[in-house]
Protein backbone atom coordinates (compact mmCIF):
# COMPACT_ATOMS: atom_id res chain seq x y z
CA UNK A 1 0.00 0.00 0.00
CA UNK A 2 1.40 3.38 -1.02
CA UNK A 3 1.97 6.06 1.58
CA UNK A 4 1.20 9.76 1.10
CA UNK A 5 4.93 10.42 0.76
CA UNK A 6 5.32 7.79 -1.96
CA UNK A 7 2.36 9.22 -3.87
CA UNK A 8 3.93 12.68 -3.74
CA UNK A 9 7.13 11.22 -5.17
CA UNK A 10 5.21 9.51 -7.99
CA UNK A 11 3.34 12.71 -8.80
CA UNK A 12 6.60 14.69 -8.93
CA UNK A 13 7.93 12.17 -11.44
CA UNK A 14 4.93 12.57 -13.74
CA UNK A 15 3.11 9.98 -15.82
CA UNK A 16 5.30 7.24 -17.23
CA UNK A 17 5.87 3.56 -17.75
CA UNK A 18 4.53 2.62 -14.32
CA UNK A 19 2.08 5.37 -13.36
CA UNK A 20 -1.03 6.93 -14.91
CA UNK A 21 -2.99 9.96 -13.67
CA UNK A 22 -6.72 10.60 -13.88
CA UNK A 23 -8.55 13.69 -12.60
CA UNK A 24 -11.62 11.62 -11.75
CA UNK A 25 -13.31 8.38 -12.66
CA UNK A 26 -13.80 8.57 -16.46
CA UNK A 27 -17.34 8.52 -17.84
CA UNK A 28 -16.36 5.37 -19.73
CA UNK A 29 -15.23 3.27 -16.80
CA UNK A 30 -13.74 0.71 -19.18
CA UNK A 31 -10.79 3.11 -19.60
CA UNK A 32 -9.73 1.96 -16.14
CA UNK A 33 -9.57 -1.70 -17.16
CA UNK A 34 -7.63 -0.73 -20.32
CA UNK A 35 -4.96 0.90 -18.14
CA UNK A 36 -4.93 -2.05 -15.74
CA UNK A 37 -4.39 -4.52 -18.60
CA UNK A 38 -1.60 -2.33 -20.00
CA UNK A 39 0.23 -2.40 -16.67
CA UNK A 40 -0.44 -6.12 -16.07
CA UNK A 41 0.99 -6.99 -19.50
CA UNK A 42 4.12 -4.94 -18.71
CA UNK A 43 5.82 -4.47 -15.33
CA UNK A 44 2.85 -3.40 -13.23
CA UNK A 45 2.05 0.11 -12.06
CA UNK A 46 -0.39 2.51 -10.41
CA UNK A 47 -3.48 4.33 -11.60
CA UNK A 48 -3.83 7.45 -9.46
CA UNK A 49 -7.29 9.04 -9.48
CA UNK A 50 -7.36 12.64 -8.26
CA UNK A 51 -4.22 13.87 -10.06
CA UNK A 52 -4.38 16.04 -13.20
CA UNK A 53 -2.11 16.11 -16.25
CA UNK A 54 -0.13 19.03 -14.82
CA UNK A 55 1.10 16.81 -11.96
CA UNK A 56 -1.20 18.54 -9.47
CA UNK A 57 -3.07 16.69 -6.74
CA UNK A 58 -6.69 17.85 -6.93
CA UNK A 59 -8.36 15.02 -5.02
CA UNK A 60 -11.34 12.88 -6.02
CA UNK A 61 -14.44 11.45 -4.43
CA UNK A 62 -15.55 7.97 -5.47
CA UNK A 63 -18.93 6.83 -4.16
CA UNK A 64 -19.94 3.19 -3.76
CA UNK A 65 -21.60 3.02 -7.21
CA UNK A 66 -18.48 4.23 -9.02
CA UNK A 67 -16.26 2.00 -6.94
CA UNK A 68 -18.46 -0.97 -7.78
CA UNK A 69 -18.32 -0.06 -11.49
CA UNK A 70 -14.52 0.04 -11.37
CA UNK A 71 -14.37 -3.35 -9.66
CA UNK A 72 -16.81 -4.79 -12.21
CA UNK A 73 -14.78 -3.60 -15.23
CA UNK A 74 -11.55 -4.95 -13.71
CA UNK A 75 -13.41 -8.18 -13.01
CA UNK A 76 -14.03 -8.57 -16.76
CA UNK A 77 -10.31 -8.87 -17.45
CA UNK A 78 -9.25 -12.34 -18.62
CA UNK A 79 -7.47 -14.14 -17.09
CA UNK A 80 -8.47 -12.71 -13.75
CA UNK A 81 -6.01 -10.41 -12.02
CA UNK A 82 -6.19 -9.11 -8.48
CA UNK A 83 -5.69 -5.36 -8.00
CA UNK A 84 -5.85 -3.44 -4.74
CA UNK A 85 -7.91 -0.24 -4.68
CA UNK A 86 -7.75 2.18 -1.76
CA UNK A 87 -7.69 5.88 -0.92
CA UNK A 88 -4.86 7.87 0.68
CA UNK A 89 -5.06 11.34 2.23
CA UNK A 90 -2.39 13.48 0.55
CA UNK A 91 -2.00 17.10 1.61
CA UNK A 92 -5.61 17.21 2.74
CA UNK A 93 -6.96 15.71 -0.50
CA UNK A 94 -8.09 12.18 -1.23
CA UNK A 95 -6.19 10.26 -3.92
CA UNK A 96 -7.46 6.86 -5.01
CA UNK A 97 -4.90 4.22 -5.93
CA UNK A 98 -5.37 1.17 -8.16
CA UNK A 99 -2.29 -0.96 -7.52
CA UNK A 100 -1.66 -3.28 -10.50
CA UNK A 101 0.91 -6.09 -10.26
CA UNK A 102 2.87 -7.38 -13.24
CA UNK A 103 0.74 -10.31 -14.35
CA UNK A 104 2.05 -13.87 -14.21
CA UNK A 105 -0.37 -15.16 -16.88
CA UNK A 106 0.28 -12.76 -19.77
CA UNK A 107 -1.38 -11.79 -22.05
CA UNK A 108 -4.37 -10.18 -20.30
CA UNK A 109 -7.42 -9.18 -22.32
CA UNK A 110 -10.26 -6.72 -21.73
CA UNK A 111 -13.22 -6.41 -24.09
CA UNK A 112 -11.50 -8.63 -26.62
CA UNK A 113 -8.46 -6.30 -26.79
CA UNK A 114 -4.95 -6.42 -25.38
CA UNK A 115 -2.99 -3.42 -24.14
CA UNK A 116 0.70 -3.13 -23.25
CA UNK A 117 2.29 -0.15 -21.52
CA UNK A 118 4.66 1.74 -23.84
CA UNK A 119 6.25 4.80 -22.25
CA UNK A 120 3.41 6.89 -20.83
CA UNK A 121 0.80 5.30 -23.11
CA UNK A 122 -1.07 2.02 -23.46
CA UNK A 123 -0.63 0.44 -26.89
CA UNK A 124 -3.63 -1.54 -28.14
CA UNK A 125 -3.16 -4.98 -29.70
CA UNK A 126 -5.85 -6.95 -31.47
CA UNK A 127 -5.38 -10.67 -30.78
CA UNK A 128 -3.79 -12.97 -28.25
CA UNK A 129 -1.69 -14.45 -31.08
CA UNK A 130 -0.10 -11.07 -31.78
CA UNK A 131 0.96 -10.47 -28.22
CA UNK A 132 2.17 -14.04 -27.75
CA UNK A 133 4.32 -13.57 -30.85
CA UNK A 134 5.63 -10.32 -29.40
CA UNK A 135 6.61 -11.84 -26.05
CA UNK A 136 8.08 -14.89 -27.78
CA UNK A 137 10.21 -12.60 -29.95
CA UNK A 138 11.50 -10.83 -26.86
CA UNK A 139 12.12 -14.15 -25.10
CA UNK A 140 9.63 -12.85 -22.49
CA UNK A 141 12.48 -10.90 -20.90
CA UNK A 142 13.25 -7.37 -22.04
CA UNK A 143 16.99 -6.79 -22.20
CA UNK A 144 16.65 -3.38 -20.57
CA UNK A 145 14.80 -4.92 -17.60
CA UNK A 146 17.55 -7.44 -16.71
CA UNK A 147 19.30 -6.69 -13.38
CA UNK A 148 22.68 -5.00 -13.89
CA UNK A 149 24.98 -6.49 -11.27
CA UNK A 150 27.93 -4.13 -11.77
CA UNK A 151 26.13 -0.77 -11.64
CA UNK A 152 26.20 1.24 -8.40
CA UNK A 153 24.21 4.48 -8.43
CA UNK A 154 26.58 6.61 -6.36
CA UNK A 155 29.68 5.51 -8.29
CA UNK A 156 28.56 4.86 -11.85
CA UNK A 157 25.95 7.51 -12.70
CA UNK A 158 27.05 10.23 -15.13
CA UNK A 159 25.88 13.38 -13.33
CA UNK A 160 25.83 15.83 -16.24
CA UNK A 161 23.75 13.47 -18.35
CA UNK A 162 21.41 12.76 -15.42
CA UNK A 163 20.88 16.50 -14.89
CA UNK A 164 20.02 16.89 -18.59
CA UNK A 165 17.41 14.16 -18.20
CA UNK A 166 15.80 15.90 -15.22
CA UNK A 167 15.66 19.20 -17.10
CA UNK A 168 14.20 17.72 -20.29
CA UNK A 169 11.71 15.58 -18.35
CA UNK A 170 10.71 18.52 -16.09
CA UNK A 171 11.51 16.53 -12.97
CA UNK A 172 12.62 17.91 -9.63
CA UNK A 173 16.27 17.60 -8.60
CA UNK A 174 15.12 17.32 -4.98
CA UNK A 175 13.93 13.72 -5.41
CA UNK A 176 16.60 11.19 -4.31
CA UNK A 177 18.05 9.31 -7.28
CA UNK A 178 17.19 5.88 -5.91
CA UNK A 179 13.59 6.97 -5.30
CA UNK A 180 13.38 8.36 -8.84
CA UNK A 181 14.80 5.13 -10.27
CA UNK A 182 12.22 3.19 -8.29
CA UNK A 183 9.42 5.42 -9.62
CA UNK A 184 10.68 4.88 -13.17
CA UNK A 185 10.71 1.07 -12.71
CA UNK A 186 14.49 1.05 -13.07
CA UNK A 187 14.99 -1.07 -9.94
CA UNK A 188 14.17 -4.73 -9.41
CA UNK A 189 12.10 -5.89 -6.45
CA UNK A 190 15.29 -6.50 -4.47
CA UNK A 191 16.67 -3.01 -5.24
CA UNK A 192 19.10 -3.83 -8.06
CA UNK A 193 19.48 -1.41 -10.93
CA UNK A 194 18.23 -2.62 -14.32
CA UNK A 195 20.18 -2.49 -17.58
CA UNK A 196 18.09 0.45 -18.79
CA UNK A 197 19.46 2.66 -16.00
CA UNK A 198 23.06 1.64 -16.70
CA UNK A 199 22.67 2.28 -20.44
CA UNK A 200 20.83 5.57 -20.07
CA UNK A 201 22.59 7.11 -17.07
CA UNK A 202 25.89 5.26 -16.61
CA UNK A 203 29.46 6.42 -17.17
CA UNK A 204 30.87 4.71 -20.26
CA UNK A 205 28.28 1.91 -20.40
CA UNK A 206 30.06 0.58 -23.51
CA UNK A 207 32.68 -0.90 -21.17
CA UNK A 208 30.12 -3.55 -20.21
CA UNK A 209 27.85 -3.23 -23.26
CA UNK A 210 30.39 -2.88 -26.11
CA UNK A 211 27.67 -3.38 -28.74
CA UNK A 212 25.43 -0.60 -27.39
CA UNK A 213 27.07 2.17 -29.42
CA UNK A 214 26.43 4.09 -32.63
CA UNK A 215 29.00 3.80 -35.41
CA UNK A 216 29.01 6.63 -37.98
CA UNK A 217 30.69 6.31 -41.39
CA UNK A 218 31.12 8.77 -44.24
CA UNK A 219 31.89 7.13 -47.59
CA UNK A 220 33.18 8.77 -50.72
CA UNK A 221 30.87 8.00 -53.61
CA UNK A 222 27.89 5.67 -53.66
CA UNK A 223 29.36 2.47 -52.21
CA UNK A 224 31.36 1.22 -49.21
CA UNK A 225 34.80 1.25 -50.86
CA UNK A 226 36.36 4.50 -49.63
CA UNK A 227 35.83 5.58 -46.00
CA UNK A 228 36.38 9.30 -45.35
CA UNK A 229 35.37 9.39 -41.69
CA UNK A 230 34.67 6.72 -39.08
CA UNK A 231 33.44 7.60 -35.59
CA UNK A 232 31.94 5.43 -32.86
CA UNK A 233 29.89 7.11 -30.14
CA UNK A 234 29.46 5.44 -26.77
CA UNK A 235 28.42 6.91 -23.46
CA UNK A 236 24.88 7.31 -22.06
CA UNK A 237 22.20 6.79 -24.69
CA UNK A 238 21.04 10.41 -24.74
CA UNK A 239 24.64 11.53 -25.34
CA UNK A 240 24.92 9.00 -28.16
CA UNK A 241 21.83 10.58 -29.67
CA UNK A 242 23.21 14.14 -29.37
CA UNK A 243 26.70 13.24 -30.59
CA UNK A 244 25.34 11.43 -33.63
CA UNK A 245 23.16 14.42 -34.53
CA UNK A 246 26.20 16.72 -34.26
CA UNK A 247 28.18 14.36 -36.49
CA UNK A 248 25.47 14.15 -39.17
CA UNK A 249 25.10 17.94 -39.17
CA UNK A 250 28.82 18.21 -39.96
CA UNK A 251 28.40 15.84 -42.94
CA UNK A 252 25.33 17.31 -44.62
CA UNK A 253 25.05 20.35 -46.84
CA UNK A 254 22.84 23.16 -45.58
CA UNK A 255 21.62 26.27 -47.35
CA UNK A 256 20.54 29.40 -45.51
CA UNK A 257 17.79 31.63 -46.81
CA UNK A 258 17.32 35.05 -45.22
CA UNK A 259 13.95 36.66 -45.85
CA UNK A 260 13.29 40.07 -44.31
CA UNK A 261 14.07 40.57 -40.64
CA UNK A 262 12.96 37.14 -39.44
CA UNK A 263 15.23 34.20 -38.54
CA UNK A 264 17.15 32.55 -41.34
CA UNK A 265 15.66 29.43 -42.90
CA UNK A 266 17.73 26.26 -43.09
CA UNK A 267 17.40 23.91 -46.06
CA UNK A 268 19.24 20.64 -45.37
CA UNK A 269 20.00 17.85 -47.82
CA UNK A 270 17.65 15.74 -45.71
CA UNK A 271 15.34 17.16 -43.00
CA UNK A 272 17.15 16.89 -39.67
CA UNK A 273 13.93 16.06 -37.83
CA UNK A 274 13.43 13.00 -40.03
CA UNK A 275 16.96 11.84 -39.21
CA UNK A 276 16.39 12.46 -35.48
CA UNK A 277 13.20 10.39 -35.58
CA UNK A 278 14.94 7.47 -37.28
CA UNK A 279 17.93 7.65 -34.93
CA UNK A 280 15.80 7.68 -31.79
CA UNK A 281 13.78 4.74 -33.10
CA UNK A 282 17.01 2.83 -33.76
CA UNK A 283 18.30 3.43 -30.21
CA UNK A 284 14.96 2.49 -28.60
CA UNK A 285 14.17 -0.55 -30.73
CA UNK A 286 17.54 -2.20 -31.41
CA UNK A 287 17.94 -5.83 -30.41
CA UNK A 288 20.42 -5.64 -27.53
CA UNK A 289 20.53 -9.42 -27.32
CA UNK A 290 22.42 -9.34 -30.63
CA UNK A 291 25.86 -8.60 -29.22
CA UNK A 292 27.70 -8.81 -32.53
CA UNK A 293 26.12 -5.77 -34.16
CA UNK A 294 25.74 -2.05 -33.52
CA UNK A 295 23.63 0.80 -34.85
CA UNK A 296 25.14 2.06 -38.12
CA UNK A 297 24.77 5.54 -39.62
CA UNK A 298 26.19 5.58 -43.14
CA UNK A 299 26.49 8.73 -45.25
CA UNK A 300 27.04 8.44 -49.01
CA UNK A 301 27.12 11.12 -51.67
CA UNK A 302 23.47 10.53 -52.54
CA UNK A 303 21.87 9.13 -49.35
CA UNK A 304 21.96 8.49 -45.60
CA UNK A 305 21.17 5.07 -44.12
CA UNK A 306 20.43 4.21 -40.48
CA UNK A 307 20.42 0.51 -39.52
CA UNK A 308 19.79 -1.14 -36.19
CA UNK A 309 20.15 -4.81 -35.20
CA UNK A 310 16.93 -6.80 -35.20
CA UNK A 311 14.22 -6.76 -37.82
CA UNK A 312 10.68 -5.63 -37.09
CA UNK A 313 8.72 -7.62 -34.53
CA UNK A 314 5.96 -9.69 -36.21
CA UNK A 315 3.19 -7.47 -34.86
CA UNK A 316 4.88 -4.30 -36.11
CA UNK A 317 5.69 -5.82 -39.52
CA UNK A 318 2.02 -6.66 -40.04
CA UNK A 319 0.96 -3.12 -39.13
CA UNK A 320 3.97 -1.16 -40.37
CA UNK A 321 3.59 2.58 -39.94
CA UNK A 322 0.58 2.19 -37.65
CA UNK A 323 1.90 0.26 -34.63
CA UNK A 324 5.08 0.56 -32.59
CA UNK A 325 6.38 -1.97 -30.10
CA UNK A 326 9.74 -1.51 -28.44
CA UNK A 327 12.18 -4.26 -27.56
CA UNK A 328 13.33 -1.91 -24.79
CA UNK A 329 10.22 -0.34 -23.23
CA UNK A 330 12.08 1.18 -20.27
CA UNK A 331 14.54 2.98 -22.56
CA UNK A 332 11.67 4.02 -24.80
CA UNK A 333 9.88 5.42 -21.75
CA UNK A 334 12.91 7.51 -20.74
CA UNK A 335 13.17 9.06 -24.20
CA UNK A 336 9.42 9.70 -24.09
CA UNK A 337 9.76 11.56 -20.80
CA UNK A 338 12.39 13.79 -22.40
CA UNK A 339 9.87 14.57 -25.18
CA UNK A 340 12.24 13.22 -27.82
CA UNK A 341 9.75 10.53 -28.82
CA UNK A 342 6.57 12.42 -29.69
CA UNK A 343 3.92 9.70 -29.90
CA UNK A 344 3.81 5.92 -30.06
CA UNK A 345 3.45 4.73 -33.66
CA UNK A 346 3.92 8.21 -35.16
CA UNK A 347 7.56 7.87 -36.25
CA UNK A 348 7.13 6.37 -39.74
CA UNK A 349 4.27 8.68 -40.81
CA UNK A 350 6.21 11.68 -39.49
CA UNK A 351 9.37 10.75 -41.44
CA UNK A 352 7.31 10.32 -44.58
CA UNK A 353 5.59 13.67 -44.07
CA UNK A 354 8.85 15.53 -43.40
CA UNK A 355 10.50 14.16 -46.54
CA UNK A 356 7.44 14.96 -48.65
CA UNK A 357 7.27 18.52 -47.30
CA UNK A 358 10.94 18.95 -48.21
CA UNK A 359 10.23 17.86 -51.79
CA UNK A 360 12.25 14.65 -51.37
CA UNK A 361 11.38 10.98 -51.99
CA UNK A 362 9.77 9.20 -49.08
CA UNK A 363 12.20 7.20 -46.92
CA UNK A 364 12.81 3.60 -47.93
CA UNK A 365 12.60 0.82 -45.35
CA UNK A 366 14.24 -2.61 -45.33
CA UNK A 367 13.61 -5.41 -42.85
CA UNK A 368 16.27 -8.08 -43.38
CA UNK A 369 17.85 -9.00 -40.05
CA UNK A 370 18.68 -5.33 -39.61
CA UNK A 371 15.99 -2.67 -39.89
CA UNK A 372 17.23 0.04 -42.24
CA UNK A 373 15.86 3.50 -43.03
CA UNK A 374 17.22 5.14 -46.20
CA UNK A 375 16.94 8.88 -46.89
CA UNK A 376 17.83 10.19 -50.35
CA UNK A 377 19.65 13.53 -50.32
CA UNK A 378 18.62 16.69 -52.07
CA UNK A 379 20.33 16.86 -55.46
CA UNK A 380 22.30 20.06 -56.04
CA UNK A 381 25.74 21.19 -57.22
CA UNK A 382 28.65 20.62 -54.87
CA UNK A 383 29.83 23.63 -52.90
CA UNK A 384 33.45 24.74 -52.76
CA UNK A 385 33.94 23.06 -49.39
CA UNK A 386 35.18 19.60 -48.51
CA UNK A 387 31.68 18.16 -48.03
CA UNK A 388 31.21 18.92 -44.35
CA UNK A 389 29.69 22.40 -44.03
CA UNK A 390 28.76 24.51 -47.04
CA UNK A 391 30.37 27.74 -48.13
CA UNK A 392 27.63 29.91 -46.67
CA UNK A 393 28.05 28.47 -43.18
CA UNK A 394 31.84 28.61 -43.33
CA UNK A 395 31.65 32.22 -44.44
CA UNK A 396 29.32 33.04 -41.56
CA UNK A 397 31.63 31.46 -38.99
CA UNK A 398 34.91 32.63 -40.43
CA UNK A 399 33.78 36.22 -40.43
CA UNK A 400 33.53 36.21 -36.62
CA UNK A 401 36.52 34.04 -35.65
CA UNK A 402 40.27 34.52 -35.49
CA UNK A 403 42.70 32.10 -37.17
CA UNK A 404 43.22 29.87 -34.12
CA UNK A 405 39.50 29.67 -33.41
CA UNK A 406 38.84 28.61 -37.01
CA UNK A 407 41.48 25.88 -36.75
CA UNK A 408 40.03 24.62 -33.44
CA UNK A 409 36.51 24.66 -34.89
CA UNK A 410 37.65 22.67 -37.94
CA UNK A 411 39.11 19.95 -35.70
CA UNK A 412 35.93 19.78 -33.61
CA UNK A 413 33.79 19.56 -36.78
CA UNK A 414 35.83 16.66 -38.12
CA UNK A 415 36.30 14.91 -34.75
CA UNK A 416 33.24 15.43 -32.49
CA UNK A 417 34.13 14.73 -28.87
CA UNK A 418 37.78 15.75 -29.23
CA UNK A 419 39.51 16.62 -25.94
CA UNK A 420 41.49 19.75 -25.07
CA UNK A 421 44.74 17.73 -24.84
CA UNK A 422 44.21 16.35 -28.32
CA UNK A 423 43.45 19.85 -29.66
CA UNK A 424 46.74 21.06 -28.19
CA UNK A 425 48.59 18.15 -29.79
CA UNK A 426 47.00 18.52 -33.24
CA UNK A 427 47.19 22.33 -33.47
CA UNK A 428 50.66 22.58 -31.92
CA UNK A 429 49.39 25.56 -29.91
CA UNK A 430 50.05 26.37 -26.27
CA UNK A 431 47.72 25.30 -23.47
CA UNK A 432 46.82 28.94 -22.78
CA UNK A 433 46.03 29.65 -26.46
CA UNK A 434 43.78 26.60 -26.80
CA UNK A 435 41.97 27.35 -23.55
CA UNK A 436 41.36 30.93 -24.66
CA UNK A 437 40.09 29.85 -28.09
CA UNK A 438 37.83 27.15 -26.66
CA UNK A 439 36.35 29.59 -24.13
CA UNK A 440 35.70 32.12 -26.90
CA UNK A 441 33.95 29.52 -29.06
CA UNK A 442 31.79 28.42 -26.12
CA UNK A 443 30.90 32.04 -25.33
CA UNK A 444 29.90 32.56 -28.97
CA UNK A 445 27.74 29.41 -28.78
CA UNK A 446 29.65 27.61 -31.56
CA UNK A 447 30.77 24.69 -29.41
CA UNK A 448 29.88 23.01 -26.12
CA UNK A 449 31.44 20.51 -23.72
CA UNK A 450 29.59 17.23 -23.11
CA UNK A 451 30.25 14.39 -20.70
CA UNK A 452 32.30 14.02 -17.55
CA UNK A 453 35.54 15.87 -16.86
CA UNK A 454 37.57 12.71 -17.49
CA UNK A 455 35.86 11.29 -20.57
CA UNK A 456 33.98 14.21 -22.15
CA UNK A 457 34.89 16.39 -25.13
CA UNK A 458 33.90 19.29 -27.36
CA UNK A 459 31.08 19.28 -29.93
CA UNK A 460 29.55 21.70 -32.41
CA UNK A 461 26.34 23.23 -31.06
CA UNK A 462 23.50 22.09 -33.38
CA UNK A 463 21.91 24.93 -35.34
CA UNK A 464 18.54 24.02 -33.80
CA UNK A 465 19.93 24.93 -30.33
CA UNK A 466 21.49 28.29 -31.28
Amino acid sequence: MLTASQILDLVKGGEGYNVDFKRSVPSKVKEISDEVVGFANASGGYVLIGVDNDNQIIGAEIDNNKRSAIQDTIGEISPAIRCDMYSVEVEGKKVWVIDVPSGKDKPYITGGLIYVREGANCQKLRTAEEIRAFFAECSKIFYDAIPCRWFYIDEDIERHNFKSFLEKAHLSEDLPIRQLFDNLELLTDDGRVKNAAALFFGKEPERKFPHAVVRCLRFKGLDKVHIIDDKTFGGPLYQQYLNTISWIESKLEVEYIIEGVGPRKEIWEIPLDAFKEALCNAICHRDLYEEGATIMVEVYDDRVEISNPGGLLPLVAENFGAKSMSRNPLIFGLFTRMHIVEKVGSGVPRMRRLMKEAGLPEPEFENKGFFTVRFMKRTKPQSATDGTLNGTLNGTLNGTLNDTERVVLDFIQSSPGITANLLIEKTNKSVRTIRRSVKSLIDKNFIEYRGSKKTGGYYIVPESQK
